[in-house]
């Protein structure tokens, strides 16, 4: 016999004008048993599945361990990484054939991209006739996304055009989309962080007027300050370890809140060819961080289980000055075996991945159940792409980050030749208790 007692539900919101916001997980959420057991089956974390999309390819020779099994040497662009090694898994020689030519000529940007989560070949349009097939993100969120408030989340640090040409006579909707809801509806991610904070925390009202919505955000100092009644009656009953978990809870949105409200204010790019849109951050360090952080925060509060996020569209022709990298990114990565267009690219690459360390660092900050977000959660790192001069979409740059399902960490493989990439998401859609048989062109499951 269980006796549950009163206890918070998992999907209480603190609630006021314009705003809901989600809540943590508390001990308070945990029913009151007789057993261990029981309370433990009730406190039982979700586990989250992210992909992370880097764009325009790797050095190869600086990303791929020189061996293999446990406690491989990190190569230089995956060095940030040291401090999780024990929750990263690298693996090598998995194909994304599906963004091969096939017949269709120039265009390997976009099938990249388009055929990275979808194991699908895109049809060469640059019309309204795109098609593609279901991402494996959109898999898992058709499945599980009724659990939480939203079914997933597609966030990315470029903007999100999905018409006119990008590449070769595809549509720009393969090169900016890694994530489709269905073979002709690609999910374009979200850039601005203020829009991407409302959904998360705001209770949007679609009959509002966009000068209602204003008017109300401009009075209001914090999306925090809504909920005030509803924050001081939840302190009122729960135990001093859940007060202090939703201090630090909320403080963290706030403290992102004011990070967002710094970038709207901030000045405009020193190149005067640069427009920065309304709300992004110039910096893109502080663009990336927020994005990180929101999406964290989207886990941490149950929010979502499913994200995608790329660092930038196929074809970026981003520059990184603050690295020292003034030159165009797709440009530079056309190196032609260049020593001096190697060493920028590596640092672009490390750059990349060092942003996502600080994602980790946040992930494994931050409570949840009876771990951390990082032990709960499966991120697959990745590019369609390995060597991006000759535009090779076979033995990719992949690593899996996280504790979730099991996964087991400090390791380098090698797959056979021609394995399918979407074989490893088979395999994490499987220990997300999400069964399908078959995944764009897979061929098994990957044994990870």
């Amino acid at each position: 016999m269980i006796n549950t007692g009163k206890h918070i539900h998992r999907r209480r919101f603190l609630k006021g004008l314009g705003v809901a916001i989600a809540l943590p997980m508390l001990d308070s959420m945990i029913p009151v048993a007789f057993g261990q057991a029981a309370k433990a089956a009730a406190g039982k974390s979700a586990l989250r599945l992210s992909f992370v999309y880097v764009p325009n390819g790797i050095v190869m020779d600086n990303w791929t361990p020189t061996t293999e099994g446990a406690n491989f040497e990190l190569p230089s662009i995956l060095q940030p990484l040291a401090s999780y090694r024990d929750q990263l898994t690298v693996i090598s020689g998995l194909t994304d054939h599906q963004a091969d030519a096939l017949g269709d000529g120039g265009g390997d940007h976009a099938r990249a991209g388009a055929s990275y989560l979808t194991g699908s070949h895109p049809y060469k349009t640059g019309g309204s006739d795109i098609y593609a097939g279901v991402s494996a993100d959109q898999v898992a969120a058709q499945h599980i996304g009724q659990s939480t408030r939203l079914p997933s989340i597609e966030i990315g640090l470029d903007d999100n055009r999905t018409v006119g040409h990008c590449d070769s006579g595809y549509s720009c909707a393969y090169t900016n989309s890694i994530s489709w809801q269905g073979p002709s509806t690609p999910l374009p991610p979200e850039a601005n962080p203020r829009l991407l904070f409302e959904r998360l925390f705001g209770d949007f009202d679609p009959s509002l007027s966009a000068e209602t919505r204003a008017r109300r955000a401009f009075y209001r100092k914090s999306i925090l300050d809504g909920a005030t009644e509803e924050t001081n009656k939840l302190l009122g009953q729960v135990g001093q370890a859940d007060k202090h978990k939703l201090d630090e809870y909320l403080t963290t949105i706030r403290e992102v809140e004011q990070r967002i409200e710094q970038a709207e204010n901030s000045p405009p790019p020193a190149d005067p060819g640069m427009e920065k849109p309304s709300g992004i951050p110039s910096d893109f360090s502080e663009h990336a961080g927020i994005l990180y952080d929101l999406q964290a925060l989207a886990f941490q509060a149950d929010l979502t289980r499913v994200a995608t996020m790329m660092i930038g569209r196929e074809g970026s022709v981003r520059t990184y000055e603050q690295i020292g990298v003034p030159d165009p990114h797709h440009p530079l990565s056309h190196h032609r075996g260049r020593a001096e267009s190697l060493v920028k690219l590596t640092k672009i690459n490390t750059y990349h991945v060092q942003l996502f360390s600080n994602f980790l660092k946040r992930l494994r900050a931050t409570p949840d159940g009876d771990g951390t977000l990082l032990d709960h959660t499966m991120i697959v790192y990745g590019c369609g792409i390995s060597d991006s001069d000759k535009h090779l979409h076979y033995d990719l740059p992949v690593f899996v980050a996280g504790g979730g399902g099991g996964l087991k960490g400090n390791r380098h493989f090698s797959v056979e030749q021609n394995t399918p990439i979407t074989n490893l998401y088979l395999s994490l859609l499987d220990r997300m208790s999400v069964q399908v048989d078959t995944l764009g062109d897979s061929t098994g499951k990957l044994e990870i």
